[in-house]
């Protein structure tokens, strides 16, 4: 009999895919691949997931993983999706992937399944990962299936089939929108979300973040230290990854910060409307680039800007194992070298406040910036600089002279 392994969460879709494919003929191994998504018992996942057939369930532990080897490189390209989407989302999957493969191996399946449906990313980040991994891998996604969709065209028909085969799930009548939850943020779109006339921040339910309104009125104080780019202290005491982004979402999801409100644009071709939180992770983007901002010399930052933009491409997308991000990630670890130091921060009511830096590695010298005289600075030297940088436009201005 032939087996796969699916990227299972217990909730309804992955119930159904679980009894489907068993009723295709297919021995169902379940992975539940934990990321730090809050209010699920993984023990029952895996009692669910037994009950239902499944030939073996396991719970792996990706967090520190997750947060470490993916969230903090991306953090150090300061990538951001169409200039505001932290991809928390994104970040993920290819991971999952790597985890349903390493048991698909050490269990002897024959396919990888998942269920992303034909119209978003997750269905890309999971194959393009999956197949960059193992090329000759199997991926099933039975919502790109016609049999399938046939099957089941809408929640009435999950449900039912989950009924008639003693499948236990929330009855529940469905949120207005869907949700997406792991260590690093909340995902929240369809539902009465694809309208984008909907004040989206007053119809989601938060699960990180208070509103700003609602945040105290005195504002926070943190201090977070960095050692080569990468976040290790948070008020003088040393912190994992996986601390670090957990204890920031406390902090900062208390004091309002990290909500967003987007339409983007999909791999696939077609815009949606999601609304996120990811509070730790936006002060993290913010205490790092005001270290950067006294370590990195310009041309250095000028080139990560330029090139930050494709790594957030890549990441959404899900082109992450392929050589341009070996080679995008080698970069930034050779960038990130001298980034070390301290930011204190502010915190108030969803602004994050930029109060102190100082780094052992500080570019910034108060002489030589100071609009009072002295230092090594000599001001007759800008006279040469900028007859030689206005040379072209003198030239161009005789050949060519511009009305004005």
């Amino acid at each position: 009999m032939p087996s796969c392994v699916l990227a299972y969460s217990g909730g309804l879709d992955t119930s159904v895919i679980l009894g489907w494919l068993q009723d295709e003929g297919y021995d169902v191994h379940a992975v539940y691949v934990d990321l730090g998504q809050p209010c699920e018992d993984r023990q029952e996942v895996l009692k669910k997931a037994h009950k239902c057939g499944a030939k073996s369930a396991q719970v792996i532990d990706v967090q520190e993983e997750l947060c470490r080897d993916f969230a903090f490189p991306v953090l150090q390209w300061q990538a951001k999706y169409e200039n505001i989407y932290l991809l928390g989302t994104s970040i993920a999957r290819p991971l999952i992937s790597k985890v349903c493969l390493q048991v698909a191996r050490d269990v002897g399946a024959d396919a990888y399944a998942h269920g992303a449906t034909g119209k978003g990313n997750d269905q890309c980040r999971f194959q393009l990962a999956a197949e960059a991994l193992d090329p000759n891998v199997k991926v099933i996604a039975p919502w790109r299936i016609k049999k399938f969709r046939d099957a089941f065209p809408g929640r009435t028909e999950l449900l039912a089939y989950c009924a008639q085969h003693k499948i236990p799930v929330k009855a529940s009548a469905a949120k207005p929108y869907s949700s997406d939850e792991n260590c690093l943020h909340i995902s929240y779109e369809a539902g009465n979300l694809e309208d984008p006339e909907v004040y989206g921040c007053e119809l989601v339910d938060f699960g990180m973040t208070v509103s700003p309104q609602a945040a105290p009125d005195e504002m926070e104080r943190i201090t977070i230290g960095f050692e080569h780019g990468v976040p290790v202290q948070l008020n003088g005491v040393a912190k994992t990854a996986l601390q670090m982004v957990g204890e920031l979402n406390a902090i900062a999801g208390r004091n309002g910060i990290g909500r967003i409100d987007i339409i983007e644009n999909r791999f696939v071709g077609m815009k949606s409307r999601g609304v996120y939180e990811a509070p730790g992770m936006t002060v993290l983007y913010a205490a790092h680039q005001s270290i950067e901002q006294l370590t990195l010399d310009r041309d250095l930052t000028h080139l990560r800007d330029r090139l930050a933009p494709e790594v957030a491409e890549m990441v959404y997308y899900g082109f992450w194992y392929v050589p341009k991000m070996d080679a995008l990630l080698s970069f930034i670890r050779e960038t990130q070298k001298p980034v070390t130091g301290e930011v204190t921060l502010g915190l108030y009511k969803g602004n994050t406040i930029v109060i102190s830096r100082n780094s052992p590695n500080s570019l910034y010298d108060a002489e030589v910036a100071s609009m009072e005289g002295g230092g090594s600075y000599n001001q007759d030297d800008a006279e040469g600089f900028l007859r030689l940088m206005g040379l072209p436009s003198r030239v161009q201005g005789i050949v060519t002279p511009r009305p004005y």
